[in-house]
């Protein structure tokens, strides 16, 4: 504990003496030598900075469209990451716009946490005193989420009033944007009108200063003409060039007093380009790649290998965009919205299936006439028999989901639900379903917490819960476990003690996909396990779990195994992971009680845990990656 005392302090003594040496170095330094002409603030580098703390890109794309619109009206500003920003910087600067987002618990995010460390040192530092950056002019913009209440914007309105602490002059009132309520780019365009003014003057005060500074003065006459053309540029322009260059989608429409739709605008725009087919006003679906790989016969995703799902006969689909975590290992990069409750408009459950298969159905025809696309897999693929409702968000946050679950089976296609342990009464009330998820992406309450970033302060005691509320299904049951290398996969014995809580008929687990580097996550392809991590993995848990449960299958491609009971799943020696689907029907049709052993059937031997073919169906012709396996193209 004292070597940390020590090493702060000579931190906190080093940032002093950096501070006080800008100071003097600032107060010391002889101006520079004249120039033969002076530049105007259209010629001078830069008029001012664009400062941006962005978690997942908004802030800095926002920042992007500031820069260039600024400079279509004869302001240079640069744009800056607050990452590679160094705070002391801001002793020199004349004009900075931040723009940055609040984080979890109102921490900033990781771009801008030295940038607001350093700001909250200096504020409270008598030494720096209340005139340290009586030369800076600012104007701030923060996005955030009103469902974090106290926490709303709270890094964007503490910087606001630590810069005024400093002595720096705030251009207009700090701007707030929502993205609960999707109103982050209409009250950016807001606070873009409103600073447009005082931007446009502070960038000639500022170039004036760098003229004086350089040896210099214009003529009187010259600086007068050019705060005139200014001036009539700022009348001309009243409307707001700033939020001009932006098309503004229409508003999403909604009654005064009625909620609004989960789907915003821009929303709307970003999942469509990301190649969900939307429905209504809170669903949408998607071609999952496996069901094209099946529609050439390339073979299926781990659900064929494991339960007998036919890749290009299912459907993902959701009822529900939004989710009420933020995880690390998102594959949307949280483009969906977040929620702890039902705030929006509700769609009719029936226009939702209605809408989901027919919006399917016709992703599944435009692959008529692809090349390798085989006939006969379109027919089939136009009668689906299976729904994955884990597309995105959480599923179960939709009060109408069991309308959904008899849609479905009314129409003979079964049901795959995914949850992720944050909602016990959902749970509870819940009607039968075919296969019945729950994701454990960690065995502890401070793991999870840093895996799943939960809105719910009491998110471990509902998951808890949740996983109790499992082992009262009759129906099949899953733990989904998503390993992370250096997050979630030092917790053994943890994950053995949840096991007791549920007792689920089957153990999923599977590698993490990375998906690519933004500001959502800091995951790379070191935190992605190999294959054999996971089955090292599930070995471990075999074994610490006395024989309950057994290693039954794998998909190798999916870096995926499941674990099953043996008690109920292995009889005679055989594994019986695969679904009776039409015997499911029968039995959900039948409304009489049954159980997760009444409709199951054999795995086959190619599906098994070991096997040569490691979860690939011989029937399939299976393709290799040339730049993986140069020339090769094997038949299974």
């Amino acid at each position: 504990m004292w070597l940390d005392d020590l090493l702060q302090s000579w931190v906190a003594l080093i940032r002093l003496f950096q501070t006080l040496y800008h100071i003097c170095i600032k107060a010391v330094s002889p101006p520079a030598p004249p120039s033969q002409t002076g530049p105007s603030v259209e010629s001078c580098s830069s008029a001012g900075k664009v400062l941006v703390g962005s978690q997942t890109g908004t802030c800095t794309a926002l920042g992007s469209q500031l820069v260039s619109t600024a400079a279509q009206h004869g302001v240079s500003l640069e744009l800056q990451s607050l990452l590679d920003y160094e705070p002391e910087q801001l002793l020199q600067e004349k004009l900075v716009l931040l723009i940055v987002s609040t984080y979890e618990e109102g921490t900033p995010p990781f771009s801008a946490k030295w940038f607001c460390q350093w700001l909250e040192e200096s504020s409270s530092d008598f030494r720096m005193g209340s005139e340290a950056l009586q030369g800076l002019k600012f104007g701030i913009f923060g996005a955030g989420n009103s469902l974090y209440e106290a926490n709303y914007n709270k890094v964007a309105k503490r910087v606001d009033h630590q810069l005024q602490q400093l002595g720096a002059h705030r251009l207009t009132p700090c701007g707030l944007g929502d993205e609960f309520l999707g109103e982050t780019h209409a009250a950016f365009d807001a606070w873009s009108r409103d600073i447009e003014r005082p931007v446009h003057q502070a960038s000639i005060s500022a170039a004036q200063v760098q003229e004086e500074e350089a040896g210099f003065a214009t003529e009187d006459e010259d600086s007068d003409a050019d705060a005139e053309a200014a001036a009539a540029a700022d009348m001309e322009d009243l409307a707001g060039p700033f939020s001009k260059q932006k098309v503004n989608q229409p508003a999403a429409i909604s009654l005064p007093g009625q909620p609004k739709p989960m789907l915003t605008p821009v929303l709307r725009a970003s999942l469509s380009k990301q190649g969900y087919k939307l429905i209504g006003s809170h669903s949408g679906v998607k071609l999952c790649r496996w069901t094209k790989s099946m529609l050439r016969g390339r073979g299926g995703c781990y659900k064929h290998a494991f339960y007998g799902i036919e890749s290009h006969r299912c459907m993902e689909t959701t009822p529900s965009l939004a989710c009420a975590n933020k995880c690390v290992f998102c594959w949307r990069h949280h483009t969906n919205p977040v929620g702890r409750e039902w705030r929006w408009q509700m769609d009719d459950p029936d226009m939702i299936v209605e809408g989901a298969i027919e919006m399917h159905q016709k992703m599944i025809k435009e692959y008529r006439g692809v090349p390798g696309v085989k006939v006969e897999r379109i027919a089939e693929g136009m009668q689906m028999r299976h729904c994955a409702l884990s597309l995105v968000g959480e599923p179960i946050m939709y009060p109408k989901l069991n309308a959904i679950l008899a849609g479905l089976h009314q129409r003979h296609i079964s049901s795959f639900l995914v949850t992720n342990a944050q909602f016990p009464e959902q749970l509870r009330n819940l009607d039968p379903v075919t296969q019945l998820y729950v994701s454990v992406d960690a065995a502890t309450r401070d793991s999870l917490k840093a895996v799943d970033r939960p809105l719910f302060k009491d998110f471990w005691e509902r998951f808890q819960l949740c996983l109790q509320l499992l082992k009262a299904k009759q129906q099949r049951t899953v733990y989904r476990l998503t390993l992370v290398k250096g997050w979630n996969m030092e917790e053994l014995k943890d994950y053995v003690k949840l096991l007791e809580l549920g007792q689920p008929d089957f153990i999923e687990i599977k590698g993490v996909t990375y998906c690519g580097s933004t500001g959502a996550s800091s995951l790379t392809m070191k935190n992605v396990p190999y294959h054999k991590d996971v089955v090292e993995f599930g070995e471990a848990i075999e074994t610490a779990s006395n024989g309950i449960y057994g290693l039954a299958c794998e998909h190798a491609h999916s870096c995926c195994i499941l674990l099953a009971r043996k008690d109920r799943f292995l009889a005679n020696g055989v594994w019986h992971t695969w679904i009776d689907y039409e015997r499911f029907q029968e039995l959900c049709a039948a409304k009489m009680p049954f159980t997760s052993q009444d409709y199951m059937l054999p795995t086959p031997s190619w599906a098994v845990f070991g096997a040569a073919e490691a979860g690939f169906d011989p029937q399939e012709e299976r393709h290799l990656k040339v730049r993986n396996h140069p020339g090769q193209a094997l038949q299974a």
